[in-house]
């Protein structure tokens, strides 16, 4: 299965900086998996340590004496570590705190050794009085996979070489095959066992049956590590967020969890989910101007899940639904397909993401990116509705001079606007 982090864990490999390593995700979205197969095949040996109910990793991190780490992961591993041509895994860092902070020293005194770590709740530990190695460590964050992987994953590689190349009219061509596929995505996903188990046997039912399955050991996960106070508010939040995003004004209302229900009551619960990778948290600015930071208001945001494919698992929506549409499909495939650009946004580009409204909550565009200079509106459209009044009264009110709508609709430029396919959407940066 191919993985574009792979890339940049290559480059991370050549970097003559590097640092320890912090691959940041929610669970079970490839990151032992990615991490082994960058060790195999890049590596002349692989030293993998899981450090999730390992009492001798423990009681190791007494001190950060370096050489006596690595004498202490050979003895784990049976793996003889040599600098440079062994890569070092330390998985479920989380559970051992002390080794999150050893990454300092192995920074200091020994970056020599190429040591790359893992955890599922790294975001939330840091909140937990872990001494973080602040400006010690590269990060690397993975996502479930993107559409271009998926594609890639079902054994389409000439639709994405035409994506890749950004060649519109060629594009324009196959656009029923884009549309196909897309649909199916949304249904799909990028959860790794998932796709895996679509490419092996195409079966839809076992698609979601795995996905339910995962939804469930998320809950589950719930119960072992939030702490007791917030565990009744997170599994409120987690049980009534996608009917927000269902709703044509998808700001979060913390009166739809109970009718008295307050920010300062649920901040906590919100920040453990996004900061678990399971939930995406994006603000609104009151303005469209640079420097975005200075424009968001804090209390006003929108909350999306980890992926498109969960999501309409959640949701209960069925294969034909989706592919076919009809009238719960129409109810639901604006937050649908919100996700879906949101995750290929995430997935391929390090920047803030926002959404705008005015104030009196009348107009809404549904994400805003700053690239360098340029605030940039974009405008997502389930189908091929193309009106866009809320664009346009920001557009007025801004003078932005790049305005993006996707939709699915071929591409196409005009004065103050371009129309890009929700398949390309990926590829924004080129088409700009």
């Amino acid at each position: 299965m191919y993985r574009k982090a792979m890339e940049k864990l290559i480059r991370w490999k050549e970097d003559i900086d590097r640092k320890p390593l912090i691959l940041n995700g929610a669970r079970q979205v490839g990151k032992t998996w990615i991490l082994k197969e960058f060790g195999n095949k890049y590596y002349t040996k692989t030293a993998y340590i899981n450090m999730d109910n390992n009492q001798r990793m423990k009681e190791l991190f007494v001190d950060f004496d370096t050489e006596r780490l690595i004498q202490g992961f050979r003895a784990e591993t049976q793996v003889d570590i040599e600098p440079e041509n062994t890569l070092i895994i330390l998985d479920e860092i989380q559970e051992v705190p002390d080794a999150i902070t050893s990454l300092k020293y192995f920074c200091e005194n020994a970056r020599e050794y190429h040591i790359a770590v893992a955890g599922s709740l790294l975001g939330v530990s840091t909140h937990k009085g872990v001494s973080f190695p602040v400006g010690k460590v590269n990060f690397l964050n993975l996502y479930p996979l993107n559409f271009e992987e998926y594609l890639l994953a079902i054994g389409k590689e000439s639709l994405v070489e035409l994506l890749k190349n950004n060649d519109m009219d060629m594009i324009k061509v196959f656009s029923d095959q884009y549309k196909r596929f897309l649909k199916e995505y949304y249904y799909i996903g990028g959860m790794p066992e998932v796709v895996d188990s679509y490419v092996k046997y195409k079966d839809y039912n076992r698609v979601r049956k795995i996905q339910n399955e995962i939804l469930m050991a998320y809950e589950k996960d719930f119960s072992k590590h939030v702490p007791k106070k917030e565990l009744t508010k997170v599994l409120q939040i987690w049980h009534n967020f996608n009917t927000q995003l269902a709703r044509e004004n998808k700001k979060f209302i913390y009166g739809a969890l109970k009718p008295s229900a307050r920010a300062a009551e649920y901040e906590d619960a919100i920040n453990w989910l996004v900061d678990s990778g399971l939930m995406y948290k994006i603000n609104r600015v009151n303005a469209c101007k640079i420097p975005l930071e200075g424009y968001i208001d804090y209390n006003a945001f929108k909350l999306y899940f980890i992926d498109v494919g969960l999501l309409a698992a959640k949701n209960d929506l069925y294969i034909q639904t989706i592919l076919e549409g009809n009238k719960i499909f129409t109810e639901y495939k604006g937050s649908l397909t919100e996700q879906y650009v949101l995750g290929e946004l995430k997935s391929n580009y390090n920047i803030p993401i926002n959404y705008w409204s005015n104030d009196a909550g009348q107009a809404e565009v549904d994400f805003i990116i700053q690239w360098e200079n340029k605030v940039i509106p974009i405008e997502v459209k389930a189908e091929e509705n193309l009106q866009s009044k809320s664009l346009k009264v920001l557009v007025e009110k801004y003078r932005t001079e790049c305005n993006v709508r996707t939709a699915m609709v071929d591409y196409k430029k005009e004065d103050w606007l371009i129309n890009i396919p929700l398949y390309c959407i990926e590829s924004i940066e080129k088409i700009i």
